[in-house]
């Protein structure tokens, strides 16, 4: 297997979603799946991401970790894939790629922790509030195929992987607009070959332990 490109992850993580963008790029890549607890906070892999999380990838001597980030990055360095719009027509996707990362995610694990924040504190909070998020989210992607215009993109799989998820645990509540829209970005030979190479991976893992 290549060795410029590696994906460090663990399946039970959101690691699933750079092997997503990593099966959609095409490109050949090394995995290395570490256990939580001792392996993320070894000095090796600290030296890779100080946070001592997953996932995290290297290409070439370039790390990248977070995500969007990742999503982000894999779009550029392999422009062949087309998983980002041109320069010029980028607004939409950097919006909604980026809203996932910050509003939607905060939102999302703040209601799962109990945590929402009430009116006085709304302000005080980059989404506002969990309501307004929600909203937004299902206007966003009711307006067309994917949610940068007509064609898939790299937004598509971060967006909808916390939409698939949130649909799955129940941490989002099912409408129409994310039902369709999730069965939409999920219905690619990409993800299912990701979700199989996860699913293997499974076997090889320790159960996850606090951190």
């Amino acid at each position: 297997m290549h060795d410029s490109l590696v994906l460090y992850t663990n399946p039970m993580s959101r690691g699933r979603i750079a092997r997503w963008m990593l099966e959609e790029v095409g490109a050949p890549y090394r995995t290395e799946v570490l256990d939580y607890g001792p392996a993320m906070k070894s000095p090796d892999y600290l030296a890779i991401n100080p946070m001592g999380k997953v996932p995290a990838i290297r290409h070439g001597t370039t790390i990248v970790t977070e995500c969007a980030a990742i999503c982000a990055y894999l779009a550029d360095a392999f422009p062949e894939a087309d998983l980002a719009p041109p320069l010029t027509a980028r607004g939409t996707y950097y919006r909604w790629l980026f809203f996932a990362a910050g509003p939607l995610e905060a939102a999302m694990t703040d209601r799962d922790l109990g945590m929402e924040p009430n009116i006085e504190q709304q302000g005080r909070v980059g989404y506002g509030s969990i309501e307004a998020v929600l909203e937004t989210l299902e206007q966003a992607v009711s307006v067309s195929e994917y949610i940068a215009g007509a064609h898939f993109s790299a937004a598509d799989v971060y967006l909808g992987s916390h939409i698939g998820w949130g649909l799955q645990f129940g941490s989002l509540e099912s409408c129409p607009a994310f039902v369709d829209y999730w069965a939409r970005v999920s219905d690619r030979e990409a993800y299912r070959r990701a979700n199989r190479l996860d699913d293997q991976a499974m076997a090889s893992v320790a159960p996850h332990q606090p951190l």
